[in-house]
């Protein structure tokens, strides 16, 4: 682990968050943007309770935090580390890879600008290009936020309010990642690789808050944004600004099985029957 600490930053004194959620907000962000990597061991108590200025009692409660998060883990006589299954969110690479050998393929996003889709997705479509697999038809279909529209995330983080040019940053990023979805899957089809290849798109005014993907109906990836505080540049002015963590965050993977009553069944079939409810209702057209 680095011995400059200062990327934890300081305590905000005019933040009504007690301070052992403060930390624990600073580390955990430090771990999901692998600052702190897995088996990196976390600064001692003492080291923390001096750094951000409060009791060595403060530090432990946000330790108690990030390992109910089963973020860090705790060895006797030792200190505290980042666990090591954190290293890498549950792969959403393969399953996508495995979805397209069936003949006909069926994705539905809901999500921030669907980025770890568009590169898993990728590595899918190469392998219908060299023959590895042949599906019939794909019909993919992405719901994302629009936003033309006042959103609280992303948001610029001296206000914690909503500003136009964080959104048109966000607003390129999604774009970015759609555009990109929709012309290599419209390419397969062009070239007759496969008998049908749609993808849909439509926007809705809602803040993501977290990412859903729903693999041919029967198989689900669903996970979180971490809202986190970084700087970015826009238009050549550094700002700090809250941001959505989307890239490896932890993916939590459910399957249909064969008991209609399992949580796993139960949580597919509610997923597809939210993603179908917002679809169908307060979403409308994506527009290029």
């Amino acid at each position: 682990m680095a011995t400059n600490l200062d990327f934890l930053g300081e305590l905000d004194p005019d933040d009504p968050t007690q301070s052992s959620q403060q930390i624990a907000n600073k580390l955990r962000a430090a771990i999901l943007t692998r600052r702190l990597t897995p088996g990196d061991k976390l600064p001692s108590q003492p080291e923390l309770s001096a750094r951000y200025g409060v009791a060595r009692e403060t530090v432990k409660r946000a330790m108690e935090i990030l390992r109910s998060e089963r973020l860090i883990v705790s060895r006797q006589g030792s200190g505290a580390y980042v666990r090591a299954q954190t290293q890498k969110a549950r792969e959403l690479g393969p399953h996508v890879e495995e979805a397209f050998g069936r003949p006909n393929v069926t994705v539905d996003f809901a999500g921030f600008s669907g980025e770890t889709l568009r590169n898993a997705i990728a590595g899918a479509l190469d392998k219908i290009r060299d023959g590895s697999t042949a599906p019939e038809t794909i019909a993919i279909r992405l719901l994302i936020p629009d936003m033309s529209a006042p959103m609280a995330l992303p948001a610029r983080a001296e206000t914690k309010t909503d500003d136009p040019a964080v959104r048109e940053r966000a607003d390129r990023i999604t774009r970015r990642a759609v555009d990109a979805i929709v012309e290599q899957v419209t390419e397969i089809g062009a070239l007759g690789l496969v008998r049908s290849a749609t993808v849909e798109v439509r926007m809705h005014k809602a803040a993501p808050l977290f990412k859903l993907y729903v693999l041919n109906s029967d198989e689900v990836f669903f996970g979180y944004y971490p809202v986190v505080e970084r700087p970015v540049s826009i238009n050549g002015e550094p700002i700090s600004i809250f941001d959505l963590l989307g890239k490896d965050v932890p993916l939590f993977h459910y399957a249909i099985t064969d008991e209609d009553a399992s949580h796993a069944t139960q949580f597919v079939e509610s997923s597809k029957a939210w993603f179908e409810s917002m679809w169908s209702t307060i979403a409308y057209e994506y527009t290029a």
